[in-house]
């Protein structure tokens, strides 16, 4: 199915432009403000004027050009803050490729940070004072580029005294960054993202959710590292000339009410999480927090990032709909990096699209719909609305010809939102960003396998993450679904579901982590195996190989939150978690 509108072929602006615009046109009003839980629970607020931001980024830019990153790529590595959009903004505005990272200190995702430092191979990092030895040390442990220095907006700021240096302003078609790929299926990518390409797909996000200047505000927690965060807290509200309020993501997971409580302070806001998000709420939000919440202003709670799940959509309506929780602001979309990040949202207006199809007519290929059923026979799906300002196409990934509506297969996209490529990747750039389809014209192979129903996209599972067992296709994460529900001591959102190859065929294990509050998962894994393996017979007609019950922390995530099921695939054939023997 080929849908979309025509939209113009590029733009003449950059975000450097826009910025300036701004800044020049409400100097006063407020830009950015960062909310900082970690010194005081209630939150620290600071914030930046537009004359302000603009003023410190235009010194950050002069100061990077002093010290040569124009055309090379400058790593921002530094903790949530304003000092990290305004390292990112004066390295894009200095005609620099910024790299958006994170630190050495998240947790689980050191060896990620090498491999990126050294793929892209940063002239500078940009960071703050407090990271500058531990950063420094870091690099040296893992032999990076011994040129590449670590700076601070101070160290920027010293050298843009210097007498100034000719400089060129960024154009439409450079790359401003290099967008960094979670990696759940494969070693991280740098997508290069062009200064044309966010400020479309920007645009493209304010018109699919209705975002106007002067009704409306971006509130987020997302790492500024990850394609969703930096597009809604940083390239959104400059495009859309709104303000952008932002919190760090340790913040929420320490206590989700912080950002709901912002999203009732902040009036007309627009927010964006992954469903795990929208479910960690319910759970650990408490009833003396909810009661102090007003959410009826909230524009639009973008649920995207992952698979979308009919029951967390109303357990989250049942749990605030009482602090004015309205069905139609949860807004369920589709993105990825290689897209800037936006493709796809639900209609404005409309509450979330979940259809029921049948589970054998979707593994073989065909969506079939299904009223009044049994629940074991039927997989429900949440649509993900319709593109803007881009086309989608459902294409057969062996023949390459478009499919039918109601036919399952790969998610192709067009549009000038879509990234060059990949840095340093000639071959997979190819394979990926200039697919061929009936048209001349390129198409971006997403990779995601989906179905265009009743003009609404559905997107059914990850081709690479296909469970194909006997000659049928099983979607992953509906396995993970039928794994979390069959034992009350498994831990939701921690559960890897792959194929490994044995002599008999490729075959079904299931990796997933016990709840924090079990002492003794030796007593019940007996027990949990048992429930486990029925639970996935009945529901999806399959034998488990093996399953594993981990302790908690053992499945590894991606930097976006995703679950990792080829690094989990790998650890399991590496022999690394010690556990009973399958059929």
């Amino acid at each position: 199915m080929k849908v979309g509108e025509s939209v113009p072929s590029s733009v003449t602006e950059t975000l450097s432009q826009q910025l300036a615009h701004t800044a020049a046109c409400t100097p006063e009003e407020t830009a950015f403000t960062f909310v900082d839980h970690s010194t005081d629970s209630r939150g620290t607020v600071t914030s930046l004027t537009w004359k302000q931001l603009n003023t410190r980024v235009r010194v950050t830019a002069s100061g990077l050009r002093h010290m040569g990153a124009a055309g090379e790529r400058v790593a921002i590595v530094a903790p949530q803050s304003l000092e990290y959009i305004v390292g990112f903004l004066g390295a894009i505005c200095a005609g620099a490729i910024a790299v958006p990272l994170f630190t050495p200190f998240l947790p689980g995702h050191k060896d990620k940070l090498a491999a990126v430092l050294q793929d892209a191979a940063p002239v500078l990092m940009l960071s703050v004072e407090d990271h500058r030895r531990p950063l420094t040390d870091f690099c040296a442990a893992q032999g990076i580029v011994s040129g590449c220095g670590v700076v601070t907006e101070s160290d920027v700021q010293e050298a843009a005294q210097q007498p100034p240096v000719e400089d060129r302003d960024p154009q439409p078609g450079d790359v401003a960054y290099l967008q960094y790929t979670s990696g759940s299926t494969r070693i991280p990518s740098g997508v290069e993202i062009t200064h044309s390409n966010v400020c479309i797909n920007a645009r493209q996000a304010l018109d699919a959710y209705d975002i106007r200047r002067g009704r409306n505000c971006t509130v987020g927690w997302l790492p500024l590292y990850h394609d969703m965060g930096l597009v809604l807290a940083v390239a959104l509200p400059i495009m859309g000339h709104i303000p952008s309020v932002l919190m760090d993501p340790l913040a929420f997971i320490q206590q989700p009410g912080r950002w709901l409580s912002l999203l009732s302070e902040h009036k007309g806001a627009i927010t964006a999480a992954p469903n795990f998000a929208y479910d960690y709420c319910v759970e650990r939000v408490t009833a003396e927090e909810r009661a102090a919440l007003t959410l009826g202003s909230v524009a639009a709670m973008v649920n995207g990032s992952e698979p979308i799940a009919p029951r967390t959509l109303d357990r989250f309506q049942a749990a605030f709909s009482a602090v004015g929780m309205k069905r139609m602001t949860m807004r369920p979309s589709y993105g990825l990096a290689e897209a800037t990040v936006f493709v796809s949202a639900s209609p404005v207006g409309e509450e979330p699209t979940v259809t029921a199809f049948d589970r054998q007519s979707l593994r073989e290929g065909v969506a079939r719909v299904v009223e009044d059923s049994d629940q074991e026979a039927v997989v429900e799906l949440v649509a993900c609305g319709r593109p803007t300002g881009q086309e989608i196409a459902i294409v057969d990934p062996s023949t390459h010809r478009r499919r039918e509506d109601g036919q399952v297969g790969e998610i192709w996209l067009r549009g000038p939102n879509i990234g060059r490529g990949y840095w340093g990747c000639a071959e997979s750039s190819e394979a990926a960003f200039r697919a061929v389809l009936e048209e001349s014209e390129p198409w971006l192979r997403t990779g995601d396998l989906g179905v265009w129903h009743d003009k609404q996209l559905y997107v059914t599972g990850r081709l690479k993450d296909l469970v194909i067992v006997d000659g049928t296709n099983h979607y992953p994460h509906d396995i993970e679904e039928t794994v979390q529900k069959a034992h009350p001591v498994i831990r939701p959102h921690h559960i890897a579901a792959f194929a490994v190859a044995t002599a008999g065929g490729e075959r079904l294990v299931v990796v997933a982590e016990h709840g924090r509050d079990l002492t003794d998962a030796d007593s019940v894994l007996e027990e949990v195996t048992r429930a486990v393996r029925a639970a996935v017979a009945s529901e999806h007609g399959l034998a488990l190989h093996d399953f594993l019950l981990v302790q908690p922390g053992a499945v590894p995530h991606t930097t976006s939150g995703k679950v990792a099921r080829s690094a989990c695939r790998d650890l399991y054939l590496a022999g690394t978690w010690a556990a009973p023997t399958g059929d």
